[in-house]
């Protein structure tokens, strides 16, 4: 009969000064060619060379899988944020933390390789870009030990030994930042991000949702720049309301721009109404595309720029611009296509989510040089994605929709 798993979790509280596993606790590492394998979309990526750290402890079924462009034994920083996989995830029949982890991690050495081309970072990490490649870590709870719920600190803990263990075994640097699942934890005052960064150095605290809604809303100006729509004029579609399109939607605000959310959280939407932003439910996703938008801003948790969305947005002769820092926002990388020949310009989500990586990167980097971070390094390095976004949309539509944002972005 299997012990309750309360009981099992008292046998193991680490000692935080070892990298020890926790008693049955097994680590497989897949190599290039087995992700490659898992996930065939790696192959084409821009680093088609990744690797796997995955750690299962089989008495409670928590999985942890790190994805990483590091080499073993290169000693470079895989930055990617500490993601608890959310239920409305790992209810899917078709959930894998590796295939997750993987994805994601595309996403993030994405991200980096746009930061090395276009020089956009903090101070100290501009002298490191060539040390950083992405990665991300995806964590199976079980629904007792979620971030609030009884065994949350033995989930961390377990999660703490596995990330040392990788940097230990791995050669490499994990670190981390903000992601989703984390929060209040069940003794009602320790944040679980303050929790892990007190035990594990590559764990990251900043709020990289600011700077990242910064970066955003620099993006979008420079590319409604190019458009002749001022700011200030624009009408503006923002989807999701969370940390990143909250500090978004602030700041359009201050400019006067016209914005409307779509979001799922029926209490977002009501605090929204109650500002006199209108606010429209997920299921009427496809008349909010149809609105006469400027720009279009994703900032949800991932897929909205699914097929149906594409060929409403492509259909709507208003839409000149769409970009957002959502992760995995285009399942089929068609769209962009179809936005093209639309007219419309689309900056990748990933370059637009740049600086939420590049905070962390900039925190662990000052942690590690023993000076103080300071986050305003990353509201500064931000104004250059106005730049960037001006001259590669600019390009973009002068070349008559025949190049892509990206590709403008490294021409211009």
């Amino acid at each position: 009969m299997r012990r309750p798993v309360s009981r099992i979790i008292q046998r193991f509280v680490l000692d935080l000064s070892s990298t020890t596993l926790p008693a049955s606790t097994t680590r497989v590492v897949l190599d290039p060619a087995q992700v490659r394998a898992l996930e065939p979309a790696v192959a084409d990526s821009l680093s088609p060379d990744l690797w796997v750290y995955r750690y299962e402890h089989a008495p409670t079924g928590w999985r942890l899988s790190i994805a990483t462009h590091a080499a073993p034994g290169s000693g470079k920083l895989s930055l990617g944020g500490f993601r608890i996989a959310p239920e409305s995830r790992t209810a899917r029949p078709d959930f894998d933390t590796d295939r997750e982890a993987v994805g994601l991690a595309m996403g993030m050495e994405e991200k980096v390789y746009w930061s090395r081309v276009l020089r956009v970072g903090g101070p100290l990490v501009r002298e490191h870009l060539d040390r950083i490649v992405g990665g991300k870590c995806v964590l199976r709870p079980t629904p007792d030990a979620r971030v609030g719920q009884p065994n949350d600190r033995a989930l961390l803990d377990f999660a703490v030994a596995c990330l040392r263990d990788c940097d230990a075994t791995g050669g490499i640097h994990v670190t981390t930042g903000q992601d989703l699942g984390h929060g209040i934890m069940s003794d009602g005052a320790t944040p679980s991000l303050a929790y892990m960064h007190a035990r594990f150095e590559g764990s990251m605290l900043a709020d990289t949702s600011k700077p990242t809604g910064e970066g955003n809303l620099h993006l979008l100006h420079g590319m409604l720049d190019a458009c002749g729509i001022a700011l200030a004029d624009a009408r503006v579609g923002l989807v999701g309301a969370g940390n990143i399109g909250k500090h978004m939607l602030g700041r359009l605000r201050e400019h006067g721009t016209r914005v409307q959310v779509l979001e799922l959280s029926a209490d977002t939407r009501a605090a929204l109404e109650g500002e006199g932003v209108p606010a429209w439910p997920l299921e009427t996703k496809a008349e909010f595309l149809a609105q006469p938008f400027d720009a279009l801003v994703v900032n949800a948790s991932g897929g909205s720029l699914d097929a149906p969305a594409i060929e409403t947005i492509a259909r709507n002769a208003s839409v000149r611009v769409v970009c957002g820092s959502e992760n995995l926002a285009m399942p089929d990388p068609a769209g962009e296509l179809a936005l093209l020949a639309a007219g419309k310009v689309y900056a990748h989500t990933e370059l637009g989510g740049m600086m939420g990586y590049l905070t962390a990167a900039e925190e662990y980097l000052a942690r590690r040089a023993g000076v103080p971070f300071d986050v305003g390094t990353l509201f500064a390095a931000a104004e250059r994605l106005r730049e960037i976004g001006r001259a590669a949309t600019a390009r973009v539509i002068a070349g008559g929709y025949r190049e892509s944002f990206q590709a403008a972005a490294r021409n211009a």
